[in-house]
């Protein structure tokens, strides 16, 4: 499945230095590609928009068409996808975001959970995505996670054994493009939820 990839960044070779806060997102010389109005909103919500990613990846293959991270997230907002209070940004929320591939986009998709990821392979076939709920720090699959969800990747195939997904927030290649794990390894990081993309 020729999945393209997309960060929730606009340089992804920066990002390694953005998550360390060695440099600001406000400083991504390529912010505007975004579609942000400005490198403060860039720098507000890039850091929240790894759902936004995955629907920019997952709409390329189905439609063909390459649209801004702030373009879904300005539908997502109108959607109530995401939500923001007192300075605090919530989201992506899943039931709105399911809502607006359909309305807008005429893509079916279902949020899924709990669902095991043996579960999830039992409905896969080659024209579906997995939007899935994991820690951020699967970006280092060798470490322990200290619980699981709070960021989301974009699964684009299942087999019996192995998961690969694209990573909207890895830190390098090797993490961010058709990473591939076992499932056991995928589990210690997955939270049981999502959203099933059918096309």
């Amino acid at each position: 499945m020729n999945v393209p990839y997309y960060a929730q960044w606009e340089t992804p070779t920066m990002i390694k230095d953005f998550l360390s806060q060695d440099v600001a997102p406000s400083q991504d010389p390529n912010w505007e590609n975004s579609g942000a109005p400005s490198p403060e909103a860039y720098e507000k919500w890039s850091g929240h928009i790894c759902g936004m990613a995955c629907l920019k990846m997952a709409l390329a293959y189905y439609t063909g068409t390459t649209y801004s991270l702030f373009h879904i997230l300005n539908l997502a907002i109108q959607y109530g996808a995401y939500k923001e209070s007192s300075g605090n940004i919530a989201g992506m929320i899943y039931a709105p975001a399911v809502n607006m591939l359909q309305q807008e986009f005429n893509i079916t998709s279902s949020v899924l959970a709990p669902i095991t990821i043996d579960d999830v392979q039992q409905q896969w076939n080659e024209s579906r995505l997995f939007i899935a709920s994991v820690h951020p720090s699967i970006r280092q699959p060798d470490t322990s996670p200290p619980a699981r969800g709070g960021h989301l990747v974009l699964v684009t195939n299942i087999t019996s054994k192995e998961i690969t997904f694209h990573n909207p927030s890895g830190s390098d290649p090797a993490s961010q493009i058709d990473v591939t794990l076992e499932h056991r390894d995928f589990d210690r990081f997955y939270a049981q939820r999502g959203i099933l993309l059918s096309g």
